[in-house]
């Protein structure tokens, strides 16, 4: 893992948020695919939290990370409800969020974790109207909200991802609709834009951007 062009590439993307109008957007690494050397290299060069999509290369990955490299862990991919006992006390922020049953476990599996207190949480919001991503429809963001919060779990942020098709005007409705909801619900964190939409999502209120390729390029084959 070449730190030194990591760093560069991270640093082009801080000139780049700033060119787009961004102050203060947290960069998550998503180092799913990667080796334990990424989460490790995130930490050298000041990204502020590490993504992972799979339950299971992330239990094997982060016990390779020493505690003092270790990036807050936000788990962004689309989860069964019985891996969250497996992951309790390793994630710190679950991003994707999406539906009662998910929330119902984390409230559960949060009273007998290691950990003091309740995980944060955001909550996955479908902004494209597509069948194929994620994410509660916008209508029933208020109920889930409330579920949530109900239980004590701490909703820090809405997150959602970008229409799969790219194009420029349907992203930005798409993140715009993400930071009206966020605004109307007294949300803070707005958690969208990757490698190739981040721009966009910056110029529409991102506070959290997840980038994967744009800093440590094609993905390995498994």
């Amino acid at each position: 893992m070449d730190v030194q062009l990591l760093r560069q590439r991270l640093e082009d993307v801080r000139r780049r948020i700033d060119l787009a109008g961004g102050a203060g957007v947290q960069i998550i690494a998503v180092t799913k695919t990667w080796g334990a050397d990424a989460m490790i290299a995130s930490h050298q060069i000041g990204c502020d939290g590490v993504g992972e999509n799979y339950a299971q290369e992330l239990i094997g990955k982060v016990a390779l990370v020493p505690p003092g490299q270790r990036l807050p862990i936000h788990f962004i991919g689309q989860i069964q409800t019985n891996k969250v006992k497996s992951l309790i006390d390793i994630v710190d922020v679950w991003q994707s969020v999406d539906r009662p049953s998910l929330v119902d476990e984390l409230i559960r599996r949060s009273r007998s974790r290691e950990k003091a207190g309740f995980p944060t949480i955001m909550l996955q919001v479908n902004t494209t109207g597509e069948p194929s991503k994620a994410g509660c429809v916008p209508a029933d963001l208020q109920t889930l909200l409330a579920r949530a919060r109900g239980g004590g779990l701490v909703v820090s942020g809405l997150m959602t991802i970008g229409p799969t098709s790219g194009e420029t005007d349907p992203t930005r409705r798409a993140f715009r609709l993400l930071n009206q909801l966020a605004d109307e619900h007294a949300i803070h964190h707005r958690s969208m834009g990757m490698s190739g939409d981040f721009e966009i999502a910056v110029e529409s209120g991102a506070t959290v951007i997840r980038l994967g390729t744009l800093l440590f390029g094609q993905r390995p084959s498994w």
